[in-house]
């Protein structure tokens, strides 16, 4: 390691919606910390996530699969990485269920080859020091029952939620209903069978649905302000009675750092913005702030709303409890989701270049093949 670097952190995934807020807070934050970037540059990773700190000094961009255990290997050994927080996956749900085995290869194996490589590089010179931080997802989980469909605030006084009276817990047990959750179950087993067959100092963290500047527009926030402002149909699944808990991705960026400093080795923490909200509901919310903000009336957009089939295996109600993270670290959303919401609609209608420069081409095919036909 360089002499002007304290730590050097592997961060996978960079170039994507969360790990490129991960890498920004952890460059700024961290100047002393040599930041490596490791990113395959796939569909959903753009470099142009990162251009304001593209030129830091302790900033490092390495393009690889982590599939490739020898390339891997060489920027493990190379840059003498002693931590990693392992973001980069294949995440959305409708491309697992048409393409299962890219899930697994990058999700499962990825996962695998990353621990591997680190446990090569770090055992002979023992663990201290040493950290391999998973970032997971809530649908490992499966799904909640949904007993107030209309939602009920009452709720959240009684120790549930609006829409039901169960949470998602670190005992939770593991039930997957899609191939993308499946083979984030399988990866995050791998992770905690290293902690216990090798002494690997892992942690595992399952968050809720993220919004925020950067994400790409096949997730529903950022495609549907997108389509909202080219006037373009709301394809909603079902009746959009399904319920998710959201999370601004600059505080789950915040939770990343804590638990990646302060976490204890070998826990689970769930990462949660206890904020749930019907599809439905959350879309209408949108409508009148792309409205609002573009002069148009208020709601005139309601017509783009268009039910579709949907899709199978829909799991109807997810929803996070992270007061073992604020119990144990302090850690709670800061941004009210009214002003997340606002900030992050405002975000894509003024980088409207953005948006029109990752929906070309592939985006395009892919769009046609998901919706048509429904």
């Amino acid at each position: 390691m360089s002499a002007n670097h304290t730590r050097s952190i592997l961060i996978t995934g960079g170039a994507g919606f969360i790990g490129s807020h991960v890498v920004r807070l952890f460059v700024n934050k961290y100047p002393d910390y040599r930041i490596v970037n490791l990113d395959k540059l796939t569909y959903a990773g753009n470099l142009a996530n990162l251009k304001d700190i593209e030129d830091k000094p302790n900033y490092v961009f390495v393009k690889a699969d982590i599939c490739d255990l020898e390339a891997v290997r060489k920027v493990i050994r190379e840059y003498s990485i002693d931590g990693v927080i392992h973001l980069a996956a294949e995440s959305h749900v409708d491309r697992s269920i048409v393409d299962p085995f890219t899930f697994a290869r990058t999700n499962v194996l990825g996962t695998l080859t990353l621990l591997q490589a680190a446990r090569e590089f770090w055992e002979p010179e023992g663990w201290d020091g040493k950290r391999f931080y998973h970032i997971s997802t809530d649908e490992v989980y499966g799904a909640l029952e949904l007993t107030r469909p209309e939602g009920d605030p009452a709720g959240n006084e009684c120790g549930g939620g609006p829409f039901g009276d169960t949470f998602f817990t670190e005992e939770s047990k593991y039930q997957p209903h899609s191939p993308y959750s499946a083979a984030k179950a399988s990866s995050d087993h791998f992770v905690r069978a290293y902690h216990d067959t090798y002494g690997m100092p892992t942690i595992v963290t399952n968050c809720s649905n993220n919004y925020g500047p950067y994400q790409f527009p096949e997730k529903l926030i950022p495609l549907f302000i997108n389509n909202i402002r080219q006037r373009r149909p709301l394809p909603v699944y079902g009746k959009g009675e399904n319920v998710r808990d959201w999370l601004y991705v600059e505080d789950h960026a915040r939770a990343i750092d804590m638990i990646f400093h302060k976490g204890e080795v070998a826990q689970t923490y769930n990462i949660g913005g206890f904020n749930e909200w019907r599809n439905i509901d959350l879309i209408k919310v949108l409508i009148r702030t792309v409205d609002r903000l573009l002069g148009r009336p208020e709601g005139a957009d309601d017509d783009l709303i268009t039910y579709v089939t949907d899709r199978k295996g829909h799991d109807m109600r997810y929803a996070i409890d992270s007061s073992k993270l604020k119990r144990e670290l302090g850690w709670e959303p800061s941004l009210q989701f009214a002003e997340g919401i606002e900030k992050t609609v405002r975000w894509y209608l003024q980088n409207g270049d953005w948006l029109d420069n990752v929906t070309s081409g592939e985006y395009l095919r892919y769009y046609e093949d998901m919706y048509k036909g429904r």
